[in-house]
């Protein structure tokens, strides 16, 4: 981690973001080369005020008076000038580099999004959601204190320490040796203070990510937490995650606490030995050198206090730095992911026919752990196919390959005699509809879940679609009607409901491949007789596959797909399957008599 922040080749790559906009950069850098050269210039100029014209002026001749006052007028108003010029300066760096950060952020936080979106689903099956959460938000905005808090500052920093330390020598290179003499010591103060709270810092990125993914987790699974009694338990375990969260922060606190104090005191030593050697020199010198000490003492108080100055938060932008650099490491590991879809091609009809062929078809989640073997079957354009099995057999797994979620291992899987890798990916998809067992629902109005925010599909279609379904009725009945807000997941509709609002999403992008994975499992006979009736009115003409554990849905299907534990153990027709009393027969028999056994 500590070689981070000199890692050039990651620097370099975070600062291309900023290349679109890089006269802004280079404006921010002019700026700290004007800030540089200001800073000590006050200063100057109060010691030549003090001892050129204050000191001279207080004779007795009063034209020399007069001529004196004025001198001190003009260079007051240049002072005031100058300060002006370095306040405005000042603003304009800080709201320039602040600028670049969060535009750098911006840009990169839609790439990172980009990329999550096309990533394969093995990742999300890998990565917790709090992760990549913290990836795409808190991460990304710690990269945005690298501009703003983190190089550029630095660097305007050190130029106004240099500038500085050019001029305390050049007025007297002696008195500037003693003034430093505690210097070493904060050099080493502030290098220990750098290395405990970047420490700090990555347990407490650390804990941040642990926080996200398992606050995310838990929100989402509510329902199992409070339905098992598992409050109490969840809630110490997010009580030893936010400790160390906290513990994490007090260690920074500490820190914190320990080297700022410490900087007051060199600072006060550091004065403390101006003072005394101004002392010494007037005691030993001459009346008239002596009186000359007066504005370079004053001159050296203020430079001491400019050069401090940055040197209190030098440290702490060092540890900003390194934690943006530990953060983009963080990000550009997720834009560096290559688990994406690894082959896309260009053929892209304007619909499909439907025909849908497995060929020696080999996959596995894990490696060497394969869900399907030898998987092989075709279906003609119009047909309807039901996949049946016991859970983990790997029906879900077929569907998941066909619209390229997944990518096989082995095998081919062609669509209308056209390998699936030679589509284009949007284009194979729009042509494929899914109607999953858990449909998820976003937060919006019913319209927005329908079209998935689709702003070509117009509200008339949506209604047609509806209604087909038989679900305009309902949906007519809520507040708002199609404007109703379903709230997060469809947490105010019934699962049935949410099912039907599905089916009419499905119809309405007038799939040639309709894919239904267990629709009527867990709901209501209600609403089942609901479900089937859109069912048949959805399969009308479309190549279709339904994976269902209730045998009785599936009777019409052309032709019924056995899985048992990833191979295809029999394919035939509802009757012919019954003949051969192989596995479909078995899994018939069980289904009925705990029918039986239930009723």
């Amino acid at each position: 981690m500590k070689r981070k922040i000199f890692d050039f080749s990651l620097l370099r790559r975070v600062f291309r973001y900023a290349a679109p906009y890089k006269r802004r950069l280079y404006v921010s850098i002019a700026l700290s080369i004007l800030l540089a050269v200001l800073s000590p210039l006050r200063p100057f100029l109060i010691q030549v005020t003090i001892n050129d014209y204050i000191r001279n002026g207080a004779g007795p001749v009063l034209s020399v008076k007069q001529e004196m006052a004025k001198l001190v007028i003009l260079i007051t108003v240049l002072q005031i000038a100058l300060l002006l010029i370095e306040t405005v300066s000042r603003f304009y760096f800080s709201f320039i580099t602040a600028w670049l950060g969060q535009t750098v952020v911006k840009d990169l936080r839609v790439d990172v999004y980009k990329k999550v979106l096309g990533l394969n689903l093995s990742q999300f099956d890998k990565t917790p959601i709090g992760t990549l959460t913290t990836r795409t938000i808190n991460d990304i905005e710690a990269i945005n204190d690298i501009f703003s808090d983190g190089l550029i500052p630095i660097i305007a920093d050190l130029l106004s320490i240099v500038s500085i330390l050019i001029f305390m020598f050049v007025v007297d290179w002696r008195l500037t040796l003693i003034c430093l003499t505690p210097f070493p010591f904060l050099v080493l103060a502030t290098w220990l203070f750098k290395e405990s709270v970047n420490k700090s810092f990555i347990r407490v990125r650390n804990a941040v990510a642990a926080l996200n993914a398992f606050v995310q987790e838990h929100i989402t699974g509510m329902a199992i937490v409070q339905a098992f009694a598992g409050e109490q338990r969840e809630a110490a375990k997010f009580n030893k995650i936010n400790r160390e969260h906290r513990n994490a922060n007090i260690n920074a606190i500490f820190a914190y606490s320990i080297f700022f104090p410490l900087v007051e005191i060199i600072l006060a030593v550091s004065t403390g030995l101006l003072v005394w050697w101004g002392a010494r020199q007037v005691l030993h010198l001459p009346e008239v050198q002596a009186k000359e000490l007066s504005g370079k003492i004053i001159s050296f108080f203020l430079y001491l206090n400019l050069l401090f100055r940055p040197l209190r938060v030098i440290a702490d932008k060092f540890n900003v730095l390194q934690m943006g650099m530990v953060a983009s490491e963080r990000v550009f590991r997720v834009l560096d992911n290559d688990d994406t879809v690894r082959k896309e091609g260009n053929y892209a009809p304007d619909k499909i026919k439907g025909k849908v062929e497995f060929k020696n078809v080999n996959f596995a989640y894990v490696e060497d752990r394969y869900v399907l073997k030898n998987v092989s079957f075709t279906i003609q354009p119009g047909q309807t196919v039901a996949i049946v099995g016991h859970t983990g057999s790997g029906k879900t797994s077929i569907i998941s390959l066909i619209n390229r979620l997944y990518q096989i291992k082995e095998g081919e899987i062609r669509i209308d005699d056209v390998l699936i890798e030679d589509y284009k990916l949007d284009n194979l998809r729009k042509n494929i509809g899914v109607v999953l067992q858990d449909v998820f629902l976003f937060s919006g109005s019913v319209k927005d879940n329908i079209t998935l925010r689709n702003e070509d599909i117009p509200e008339e279609k949506v209604i047609e679609a509806a209604t087909l379904i038989g679900m305009h009725e309902f949906i007519m009945r809520l507040p708002g009607g199609y404007h109703y807000n379903v709230m997060e997941r469809g947490s105010t509709l019934s699962l049935g409901q949410r099912q039907l609002l599905s089916f009419i999403r499905a119809l309405l992008y007038d799939p040639s491949i309709l894919i239904l994975d267990e629709a009527t499992s867990s709901v209501d006979t209600e609403s089942e007789l609901l479900i089937q009736e859109a069912i048949d009115k959805l399969i009308a003409g479309r190549s279709s596959i339904v994976i269902a554990h209730r045998l009785s849905t599936i009777r019409k299907a052309h032709q019924i797909i056995v899985l048992d534990k990833g191979e295809i153990k029999e394919i035939g027709t509802h009757e012919q399957l019954l003949e051969r009393q192989g596995h479909y027969f078995r899994l018939h028999q069980m289904q009925f008599e705990k029918q039986e056994k239930i009723a």
